[in-house]
């Protein structure tokens, strides 16, 4: 599917300020950028950082005053193919080296707490796929989507408690039990055709069948429509913006509309 993707971000900075910046769509196998434009006003000198495996990409600099930030791409993201229940889950031994990261706790989804839970809720399910769907249905019958009951120091274990919360709190308890489960697990930041209202979309991908499966816990969003940002252990991994010092957000706008298939021009 080729979608348009755009942000626009104002921030106000009281004196100069270091920031690192992820709102560009991925250059991952899994989605072809065909076009796209990013401008930082007033201008100032971009450091850019690309992962070679992940093929994500950041900018760094300093900002001061009222800045706007602008980003607008078309993006193919091919065919998502949702999770199967058939989707083996694989013995440790046989993970990339890369993945194994992603089956440990980290600060916002502290798996260990979740082992004993996890263990008993889910474990007699048979198969990798078929697991991680009767997590993503508990998710769906035991959390309410609401807004301000979480922050942004709220961890799996508070909302847990709460039951509530907003998509960042489903994808961090999502990934806290899956990796109870032993089934790698990383947080996903997206822009999300059909997303109400539109924003940046936190969802979690799964490693099974020997690849890494897109699923959107509070499924307000169909993966079919997502175009990656950023992975990492938690959302401190994927944060679309980090400041040295505190910041204040004026205004952000983020459209996601399905492009023709005769839009923009290959990206050079």
């Amino acid at each position: 599917m080729k979608l348009n993707v755009a942000a626009t971000l104002t921030y106000g900075f009281g004196s100069d300020t270091q920031v690192i910046a992820a709102i560009e769509a991925a250059r991952s196998p899994d989605q072809t950028i065909i076009s796209e434009s990013l401008t930082v006003w007033p201008d100032c000198e971009l450091v850019r950082d690309q992962d070679p495996v992940t093929g994500e990409r950041r900018f760094r600099t300093a900002l001061s005053g009222q800045v706007e930030i602008r980003y607008r791409a078309v993006v193919d993201n091919g065919k998502r193919i949702p999770l199967v229940p058939y989707a083996r889950q694989h013995a440790w031994s046989e993970l990339p080296q890369d993945v194994l990261p992603y089956l440990l706790p980290s600060r916002f989804s502290p798996s260990d707490e979740f082992m004993r839970f996890a263990q008993r809720e889910f474990c007699a399910i048979q198969g990798g796929g078929a697991r991680v769907l009767a997590v993503l249905d508990w998710l769906h019958e035991h959390l309410d989507y609401v807004h301000g009951v979480s922050h942004a120091q709220t961890t799996a274990q508070q909302t847990f408690i709460d039951r509530a919360g907003v998509c960042r709190d489903f994808s961090h308890l999502g990934i806290a039990l899956t990796r109870a489960l032993n089934i790698p697990a990383r947080a996903v930041s997206a822009y999300a055709l059909d997303l109400d209202p539109p924003d940046f979309h936190a969802v979690f991908e799964v490693y099974l069948n020997g690849g890494w499966w897109l699923v959107d816990p509070t499924r307000l969003a169909p993966v079919e429509g997502m175009v990656r940002i950023a992975s990492g252990r938690d959302a401190a991994d994927i944060a679309f913006l980090t400041s040295q010092f505190n910041c204040q957000c004026l205004a952000q706008r983020i459209t996601v509309s399905q492009a023709p298939d005769d839009a923009g021009q290959q990206a050079a």
